[in-house]
């Protein structure tokens, strides 16, 4: 089952956020406005380079970690972004075979890219929806076309959340899609945030003139959060040990580095009792 083609018009004039992301993520698909964006953000926010990998590798230890230790089989992935590495899919299906992934965007690049790239294994499921995180209602009622609610789900919100302005409309979101699942389903997110503790008052600063600036052409601002409030999408769950943490601090593979260095974003995944 797949969506009908949205039928928007790609505008390749303005820097669209997606094309950024994946120019960060060292991806292809972007255009010379999105470079130009991307490199004058970087120039005033060095540290986003390694957000944008350290968050894609979040993604993956958390995926293995849902599918090997909490034994879940079936993912709703909103905020799909461009296809790069380590996709959900890709993560899963490799630890289990049948697991059932629905990848949601209301970007048409993105599910023309999903659609090209992101293939199932014959034992599992890849779907797509053109629908808009905002709506959960709608993301509910055609993901359970291809996800069983009765079981646990894990719902992946990486990266999205802070391009909803209003937190409370953003928290009441998660709760709806929260309710929607059963005992056992998880939550796994990534959120920016210019939190002094993570870099020094002096660094966050630097970094939130980089953000305003950025938001100021960007075709959806995003709006950085405390740690805090960030927690705060996980009330009622049972958060996964190590917490609500720098993305760099969840569950990191060993070096020999040492521990990785903070950056701006935390991340968390919570079990539902």
């Amino acid at each position: 089952m797949h969506d009908e083609d949205p039928g928007q018009t790609i505008d390749s004039s303005v820097p669209h956020s997606a094309r950024v992301w994946n120019y960060f993520l060292g991806g292809k698909d972007f255009y010379a406005v999105d470079r130009q964006a991307a490199e004058a953000y970087k120039a005033a926010f060095p540290q986003i380079t390694d957000i944008a990998r350290t968050d894609r590798a979040f993604l993956a230890r958390a995926v293995r970690y849902l599918v090997a230790e909490a034994e879940v089989r079936q993912f709703l992935d909103i905020g799909t972004g461009l296809p790069t590495m380590n996709n959900t899919h890709e993560v899963a299906q490799r630890a289990a075979p049948s697991s059932r992934i629905v990848y949601v965007d209301n970007d048409p690049l993105v599910l023309t890219h999903a659609r090209a790239l992101l293939t199932s294994t014959p034992e599992g499921t890849c779907d797509y929806i053109h629908a808009d995180l905002r709506d959960p209602e709608e993301i509910l009622a055609r993901a359970a076309k291809s996800l069983d609610f009765s079981r646990p789900v894990a719902i992946t919100l990486l990266g999205i959340l802070h391009f909803v302005p209003d937190y409370d409309q953003v928290r009441a979101i998660v709760r709806r899609l929260l309710d929607a699942v059963p005992a056992g389903s998880h939550l796994a997110l990534t959120h920016a945030t210019l939190d002094p503790s993570l870099g020094g008052e002096e660094v966050a600063a630097k970094n939130r003139a980089a953000q305003d600036e950025y938001n100021e052409s960007a075709d959806v601002p995003l709006t950085p959060r405390s740690r805090e409030e960030i927690s705060a999408f996980f009330e009622g769950l049972e958060v996964i040990e190590p917490g609500v943490v720098s993305m760099s601090r969840w569950r990191p593979e060993r070096t020999r580095f040492g521990t990785p260095p903070p950056v701006f974003g935390y991340c968390g995944v919570g079990r539902k009792r």
